[in-house]
């Protein structure tokens, strides 16, 4: 008896929570892996479910997926919930998914078809000074939810994985871990162009991408740039979208006396951003804590040095082609950069390794990695 052939299957991707530039790595994650998933199963249907005020479906297209607009506002936290959580599930089983992928860590208690969640880390539990008090009871109610009701959960390091069973008791069987790739560089901005748009003179540059929250350390990392012996002293620059700590960092700056040589920027594009990468001398990244860490490997895609926290994913990230202080020490972090910004054969060694490191992570394997854990759950 010839076997009865199985439909390609159709796989809901849930992107309601995405505005573009305001949701930092989940945004690079589901910009790079959409089209490697398309890529790898270019008969598989991928519907991206999105909202009013977020990614457009032109945008969606371009990804490889088929946009779903669902009357949930993007752009409002407390109605993209109640929709995620009512809205969504109609949707999914109206247009018959086998499978719904969350992509930003919540997702339908109740929805009627299989679900993985991407649960990229548990900060709201390990570092709670990161979030409003708001933010931190929505997520202590959601993300256990999101992971709890999946099939599976897609973490991004073991690290993360190992924190994700401590704090929602996800058995570690449930758990992919799919380690992710930097962004592929695409045309810088010219140095030149860079320095006099942003005012960033002439010194030297520490490059520190991270968006405002507390966990990212950054008011260490000034305290260690105010102790840098280096001359010329450099100018340590921070691109990353707002979260409203703008005032109290400015605030630092100002009493540690580096209002000329720190650089508070917003949200940039990425030929600004692949520009800072040529520009800068090494990326300092003092974060506590990472569910992966991205700047790290795209700092080492770019070929520039990275001095990053000696603590949760970093080193699994970064391996030996990084240098590592103690976060929790301002005398180590600015040791670190100090050494490194006086050895230039020391940085060119770690450019080398970096990119050698970069080049072991690709969207592919993340993609094929994600594959098998729809396949799981699929059941081929």
């Amino acid at each position: 008896m010839t076997p009865t052939p199985r439909h390609a299957p159709r796989i809901g991707l849930n992107l309601l929570y995405l505005v573009p530039g305001e949701t930092g790595g989940t945004e690079t994650y589901a910009r790079m892996l959409i089209p490697a998933l398309h890529a790898l199963r270019p008969d598989w249907e991928l519907l991206a479910f999105i909202g009013s005020g977020g990614i457009s479906a032109d945008e969606v297209r371009g990804l490889g997926a088929q946009p779903v607009t669902l009357p949930v506002p993007s752009t409002g936290r407390l109605l993209r919930v109640l929709g995620e959580q009512t809205i969504l599930p109609a949707a999914a089983r109206r247009h018959k998914l086998d499978l719904l992928h969350n992509f930003a860590m919540t997702g339908p208690r109740f929805c009627g078809v299989p679900q993985v969640t991407s649960t990229h880390d548990v900060m709201y539990a390990t570092h709670p000074e990161s979030h409003s008090a708001v933010m931190r009871a929505g997520q202590s109610v959601l993300v256990p939810i999101g992971a709890n009701t999946a099939e599976r959960v897609v973490t991004l390091s073991e690290a993360s994985a190992d924190e994700i069973v401590e704090h929602l008791g996800v058995p570690r069987e449930k758990i992919a871990v799919v380690p992710i790739a930097a962004r592929t560089p695409g045309p810088p901005t010219p140095e030149a162009e860079l320095r006099s748009r942003l005012g960033l003179g002439d010194a030297p540059l520490i490059l520190a991408t991270s968006a405002r929250r507390g966990h990212k350390n950054l008011g260490r990392l000034l305290e260690a740039v105010a102790r840098l012996k280096a001359d010329p002293a450099p100018a340590l620059v921070l691109p990353g979208y707002a979260t409203g700590a703008e005032d109290e960092l400015l605030a630092q700056i100002e009493s540690l006396g580096l209002k000329e040589r720190v650089h508070l920027l917003g949200w940039i594009d990425d030929a600004d951003l692949d520009g800072l990468y040529a520009a800068s001398t090494l990326l300092a990244f003092p974060s506590l804590a990472e569910g992966f860490g991205l700047p790290v490997l795209e700092a080492m895609e770019h070929g520039l040095p990275v001095a990053t926290s000696n603590t949760s994913s970093m080193p699994e990230v970064g391996g030996d082609a990084a240098v590592y202080f103690d976060p929790f020490s301002v005398d180590s972090i600015a040791t670190t950069i100090d050494d490194l910004l006086a050895d230039p054969a020391r940085r060119e060694q770690l450019a080398a390794a970096g990119r050698e490191r970069a080049a072991e992570f690709s969207w592919e394997r993340a993609a094929q990695l994600t594959i098998d854990a729809y396949e799981q759950v699929l059941g081929r």
